[in-house]
This record gives C-alpha cells, structure tokens and sequence, in this order.
C-alpha cells in the first residue's frame, strides 16, 4: 500500500491515479511509512503518521512565511497576526519541524512531539483539540517514530512553498485513502473514494458559493471541491466550507486534512450528531455533497416525529435514508442542489412509507417541489468499506431553470436523467474499482448537456448507459429510480472482461434484483391484506 533507507526520498516511479494525476512518490512514500509500522494497527498508526505529515506542513509553511518576512519586513517576522493574515499557523521554536528532526535519534522523541502538539494548540485557537498528543506512550517505538520523521523529511524538498503545500495535501490525502482501505469497513466511515468525489464535484459544480456536508468525515469533499474552483479559474476563498461530523477521531482528521489544504471551514463537532443538535440550523447552502452511513437503524427517529425538516414524510424509525436526504433537501438555498450517496435499496425500498417519501421527493408534496433531478448507478467495489454496489442521488430545489436540449426543448421539471454507471471503472487491485477521468467525464458531460448547458453539446439517450424518462413513467415503475429499468440493461455476460469486473456487474444486478423482489413482495403482500380483509 519499494524497499527502501527510511532517510532516502522516494523513488519517483510514476503511477496513474486514474483521474490524471501521477502518485508515484505518494504511493513510494507511503510504503515506506507502512513499512516502519511493524504490528501496530492502522487504525492507530493513521493518527501517528498523518499527525507528522501534518507538523510538518505547518511548520514548512512557517518557515517560508517567516523567511519573507525576514527579508521584507523584518519587524514582523515575530508578530503572529503577520501569519494568521496569510492562513498560516504560528509555530514556536521548540515545535518546528527543523528542531525535531535534529532530535529524531533521541530517546526521547515522542515527548517532544507531544510538546510540540500541546504548544502549537496553545498558539492556535482553531486547532484546539485537534492535534494528536500521544506519541510518547511506550507502546510507540521511539527508534520507529525517529525513522517516520526522516522519511517525512523528504516531502517536498526543494519545492516552491505553493507547491510544496500541494504536495503535503496529496500526500496526506493519499495516506488518508490508504489507511481507509487498510482499515476495510472502518476505514469507510471517514473516507469517501476519490473518484466517486469528482463524479459528485463534476456534477453540480460548486464554482462559487457555500459547501456543506452534514456528515464530512475527512473532508474528501471539501477539498474536492476547492481543487474544481481552482481548477476552473477560481480561488480558494471562492467558496464557503460548513460541514458536521459526529465522531471526535474523524473530526480531528477532517480539521487537519483542510488546515495542510490551506482551506479555512466551519467543521462543528458534537457526539449528538446532525439529526439530534443540528449546529448549522440556519444554514441555506447552495451546494451539499454528502456520504451519510448507510441505512441507520438506530438513529434516534422516534424523538424527532415532529421535525419541521420531514416535509416530504416521516422518516421510518429503522432506516435514517430519508432522513438524511430530507435533511439535507432542508439545508439547501433556493437554488441549491446536492450530491448525495446512497445505498441501492433507497431507490426501490417501500417499506415503513420509504416509497411515499420517494414519490413526494420525485413529484412534491404539500407545496414542497419535487427535487430528483438525476440518479447514477454506480458499479460495485469502489467503496472500502462495502462490496455491494451504491447510488448517487443529484437533487435541486428549483429545477424550472435549464431545458432538456434534444428533440424538443422540455421543462426539466417533468423528468429526471438515469445514468447506469456499472460497467465504467477499473479495478486498481483485486478487491477495489475506481473511475477514470475519461469515466466522470463521460458521466458529468450527459448529466450537464441533459440540463441543457450551452458547452455540453446536445443531449442524446444512450441505450444502456443514460435515459430521460417523464413522471408518467416514472409512475407506472411505483415511483422506483433504480437507472437499470429506464436506460435498458447493460449486457454484463462480457467474456473480454476479467473476472472481477464480469462478478462486480453480476452483483449489481443481482442487487437490483434483490430490490425489485423486495418491491413486488411488499405489493403481494398488500394484495392478500386486502383480500383477508374482505373475506
């Protein structure tokens, strides 16, 4: 997840990310750091090696402000505001990276990084209760953390400082990856694949304007969406990041993954979570990406049965789906849309009144519009965390802008897009799939020509992959959007195709098989209620 002296720079061996980027010293790097973490677990060796990247991040960024200021300002090297005016943390003497990595062989090192921790908290308000402080208990090697920091060392030498601060953001990006799929299913509770990211990021192009996610994890999608802006002229600053996370360990990771992107958020934490103590209840956001934990059982519903958020229906108390999507339907401006990742069984399930929430949410309800723009099928093992195939819903409170540009112009609000994603991707290695560039490229270019956006060319439905279908039809499914009964299924009794690909598009369409015996079990049964009823 190269062999190689812990004190060396990685070799530079480049390999694709599948989204164009090259992450051959990451992958080298990270390597070598797994390496030097013998049995220690991943899920405690995470919050050790992504605590140092992140010491040195602030501590390099430091150092060139300091050095500038030496040069042009002398009076100021030593005045904090001069660095918090540039988003950069201040960092005392006794904590920067320079004064422990000169202390690395000592046996002593881990109560020096703690130290350090402690002092750079102190001296910065925002990273209060963020930092990791535990590096000297013994069950930590010191020789081991000695190692780790030369290795650490090699980030970015030589860079310029924007760019060295783009390479400690991969970096510590990539190790958050890595660690999640050390951690299998765990690790899926703080991290969101990368490319199912861009698929969300592309889609509802958050250039400009405020970006929420109610269960941020790591914040892999904040700091996609700031890479979009940047990527298409705009600027960190451009957007607003607002996110929640319930879990302290996750908080803290996502507080550090955006300080080394250089991206100021208001990330709330607290043990209660979005449903119960909702921190941001004012907020109207104009764009909401979201990987919420899928189908929650134990979600707290039976306290809020009178929530004002429920317009669309009341949540069942076994399954929070509708509840986040609700909530998330909640925090959105008036023009606002959302990404949003869901289990399968959320586009069929009609259990416990799940299937009205669907329909409400597809045709409105009680004056709330409807608010599916568009449904993606996405192929299975892209996730760590879960094997079994996942969707992503794109909702949007006011879909009377834009016309659908083919045949004849129509209003949008008349119909939804369903892309069938399951045969794109590949497989990186034996367990996981991710998108090209090419893949959300395509995904994203049907998805904004079908909205009627004068660069995304004329839309067209593509037989297996992509299909405008109008509510009437829509209805005549039981208000189900699984993609695969609108765009005709896709052939996956492919031959050319490795196994692992042939058996992940067997799973989703078992998947949805499953999800529509599940349909067709709850309309039987309710066919023989009524005639035990009348008998």
């Amino acid at each position: 997840m190269a062999d190689q002296a812990s004190n060396a720079a990685p070799n530079k061996t480049k390999k694709s990310n599948g989204n164009g980027g090259d992450l051959g010293f990451e992958a080298d790097l990270f390597k070598a750091a797994d390496k030097l973490r013998g049995n220690m677990e991943p899920s405690d060796y995470k919050h050790v090696a992504l605590g140092l990247i992140f010491l040195k991040h602030i501590s390099d960024s430091f150092e060139a402000k300091r050095a500038q200021l030496l040069a042009d300002y002398p009076d100021g090297a030593e005045d904090p505001d001069e660095y918090s005016a540039e988003n950069v943390f201040w960092v005392p003497k006794e904590a920067r990276w320079s004064h422990l990595q000169a202390n690395a062989k000592q046996p002593s090192i881990g109560k020096m990084i703690d130290e350090a921790m402690i002092t750079i908290e102190k001296r910065n308000e925002t990273l209060k209760g963020v930092l990791p402080k535990d590096y000297a208990r013994p069950a930590l090697n010191a020789v081991m953390l000695g190692e780790l920091i030369d290795l650490i060392s090699s980030i970015a030498l030589g860079q310029e400082k924007g760019e060295a601060r783009d390479v400690l953001g991969r970096t510590y990006e990539y190790f958050l990856g890595q660690f999640a799929g050390s951690e299998g299913k765990r690790g899926g509770e703080f991290y969101t694949p990368r490319s199912v990211v861009r698929v969300m990021v592309e889609m509802i192009e958050p250039y400009k304007g405020r970006v929420y996610d109610p269960c941020c994890g790591s914040g892999g999608m904040f700091v996609q969406s700031e890479k979009f802006a940047l990527e298409h002229e705009g600027r960190i600053g451009d957007i607003a990041i607002y996110g929640q996370e319930s879990n302290y360990t996750t908080w803290r990771l996502c507080k550090m993954n955006l300080a080394v992107r250089g991206i100021d958020a208001d990330i709330k934490w607290n043990s209660e979570g979005s449903f119960h103590k909702d921190e941001l209840r004012d907020l109207k956001a104009d764009f909401v990406l979201a990987n919420p934990p899928f189908n929650i059982s134990d979600w707290g519903g039976d306290r809020l049965r009178e929530d004002v958020r429920w317009k669309y229906g009341i949540p069942p108390i076994g399954n929070a789906n509708f509840a986040w999507v609700q909530h998330i339907v909640h925090h959105l401006s008036p023009s606002g849309v959302a990404g949003v990742v869901l289990a399968n069984g959320s586009m069929s399930s009609t259990q416990n009144s799940e299937g009205e929430i669907r329909r409400g949410l597809i045709e409105g309800v009680d004056g709330a519009p409807g608010v599916v723009d568009c449904m993606v099928a996405l192929p299975g093992q892209l996730f760590y965390s879960t094997q079994i195939p996942v969707c992503l819903w794109f909702l949007a409170r006011d879909r009377s802008n834009g016309l659908v540009r083919s045949d004849k112009l129509r209003d949008r609000r008349d119909e939804i897009l369903f892309i069938d994603a399951r045969k794109l991707g590949y497989m990186v290695d034996r367990t996981r799939k991710e998108f090209s560039a090419a893949d959300i490229a395509r995904i994203a270019r049907a998805y904004h020509a079908w909205r009627g956006e004068s660069d995304a060319g004329d839309y067209r439905d593509e037989p297996g992959f992509c299909r405008s279908a109008n509510l009437e039809e829509i209805k005549t499914h039981d208000y189900v959007l699984t993609p695969g009964r609108y765009v005709g299924a896709a052939d996956v009794e492919d031959d050319t195709l490795p196994f692992d690909e042939r058996f992940g598009a067997l799973l989703a369409t078992l998947e949805d098989q499953f999800a529509e015996s599940d349909v067709l079990t709850a309309t039987i049964r309710s066919k023989l209620s009524g005639v035990s009823a009348n008998g």
